[in-house]
């Protein structure tokens, strides 16, 4: 029976029911999508901004994405300053870049000015540079400043995403003045997990958890609570770096400071996660060779011509492969089944190669795999490699001979398996190694260069193994 969506009806408008919001595998239902799109057209704004208030940033994202393009700076409109402007960072690049772009300037303004520094930043930072000064200008001169400073850091670093509100006292002050300050400030950060020590310059003396904090006595200095050695992180740090920091040593903040040891932010693990999955996306439209910009929501053309110069170079590599063929062109008009066998052999060694490049290129990422453990790497991946050369060897060469009758095939095909294997582990670890060592980008090119060598390597040892067994011309 179809399920319908609850509406509680209260004083003003009827609100939809949200734990009906969503399907058992978390989809949004088709109904609550209907019903939104429906008030959008009829422009029921107290009923739109009543929904919107009550919606999370992720369950609003996932509306606007699932909301068609001309419906969804309608929504916006329609919500005024009831809409968090932190949902947009949940979309896809290009249709936040479309949102703000038909929006009025005034309106991100006053939308940008409700989130956190990092969440803003994080907002901006795809627009064009006269977009984003656009938006600057109708900001109090403080917070535009703030954000302007974060915008000047460079793409991928630590001042990029940091959050520039946090807590940060004297060194001198007691356990019960610090507690003071926080219940008496008005503007303290939505959520934060340890205060800061600094002298009178900003100069970071030290970091204060607030478990340690809370369970102090009131006239406890702050000073015997320092943790003066806490890991902090550098406004011009890689962020790949700071996540892996993160990870190893279970943090779930980290001040950041500038070149001359002032504090100037902090991250938090809210936004280590986001890089973590953005690196984790990269490197996966990497190894297939897709731009990492490339979003469902581009256009066919955007799309199309992002894929078409890596499409292009498998195109030379695989004319390089078939090249190999037609040096043993006399071969294989004497002996049909080394036609039908040849990419047989290819493929198993690609595959073999794509696993041993796919584990090489995730360590790599992690540092887990560098010069100090390089050479052990590379001999269990060559020792993998001719295991299963082995055994694929015995399979393939038992099934060639049960298919031609021919048992000197089994025996060249095995080899040729057996040599490809072999070269596709050494193959799948190495050419990523040597990519890194040149600062080229693993993931990106890898996946070419070992394809062509296994596709080269299976297809020359397979004729010409089978070119000396059976004396062929």
């Amino acid at each position: 029976m179809e399920e319908q969506l609850d509406v509680a009806h209260g004083e003003g408008a009827a609100v939809l029911d949200h734990s009906s919001m969503r399907t058992d595998d978390g989809e949004i239902r088709p109904e609550f999508i209907e019903t939104i799109t429906a008030a959008i057209a009829a422009e029921d704004e107290t009923f739109l901004r009543a929904e919107v208030a009550e919606l999370h940033e992720a369950d609003l994202g996932d509306l606007i994405a699932a909301l068609a393009p001309e419906d969804r700076v309608r929504l916006v409109e329609l919500t005024g300053t009831d809409f968090d402007f932190s949902a947009l960072n949940e979309v896809d690049d290009a249709v936040r870049e479309e949102i703000l772009e038909e929006l009025e300037p005034e309106t991100v303004a006053e939308g940008v000015r409700e989130l956190e520094s990092d969440d803003a930043v994080e907002l901006l930072e795809g627009l064009h540079p006269e977009d984003q000064e656009e938006i600057l200008e109708h900001l109090p001169p403080s917070e535009r400043d703030v954000l302007e400073r974060s915008l000047d850091y460079p793409e991928g670093s630590a001042g990029r995403r940091m959050q520039s509100e946090f807590i940060a006292v004297p060194p001198e002050w007691t356990v019960g003045q610090a507690i003071d300050y926080m219940r008496e400030t008005p503007d303290l950060p939505e959520r934060f997990y340890e205060i800061y020590a600094v002298d009178g310059t900003r100069h970071w003396q030290g970091a204060v958890s607030l478990d340690a904090l809370l369970r102090a006595r009131r006239p406890v200095p702050l000073g015997d609570l320092i943790d003066e050695d806490r890991r902090r992180v550098s406004v011009t740090d890689d962020l790949a770096e700071v996540a892996r920091m993160f990870g190893k040593y279970n943090l779930v903040a980290a001040p950041v400071v500038d070149a001359d040891n002032r504090l100037v932010g902090v991250i938090t693990i809210d936004d280590v996660v986001d890089v973590i999955e953005e690196e984790a996306d990269e490197d996966f439209k990497a190894l297939g060779g897709v731009s990492s910009d490339e979003e469902l929501s581009d256009s066919v053309w955007t799309i199309a011509k992002g894929r078409f110069n890596w499409l292009l170079i498998n195109l030379a590599t695989a004319f390089l492969a078939s090249s190999v063929l037609g040096l043993f062109e006399g071969q294989l008009e004497q002996m049909v089944a080394l036609a039908v066998l040849a990419p047989i052999v290819a493929s198993q060694g690609g595959n073999a190669a794509t696993q041993t490049m796919t584990v090489a290129v995730r360590a790599l990422a992690t540092r887990e795999l560098g010069s100090s453990n390089a050479l052990r790497v590379v001999m269990r991946e060559l020792l993998v490699g001719l295991v299963n050369g082995v055994a694929f060897a015995l399979i393939t060469g038992v099934a060639a001979v049960a298919w031609f009758k021919t048992p000197g095939l089994g025996i060249v095909i095995g080899l040729a398996i057996i040599s490809n294997l072999v070269a596709g582990a050494l193959g799948g670890i190495l050419i990523p190694m040597v990519l890194e060592r040149v600062r080229a980008d693993p993931a990106v090119a890898s996946g070419t260069f070992v394809t062509t060598v296994t596709d080269v390597v299976g297809f020359f040892s397979f004729l010409g193994i089978a070119t000396l067994w059976f004396g062929l011309k």
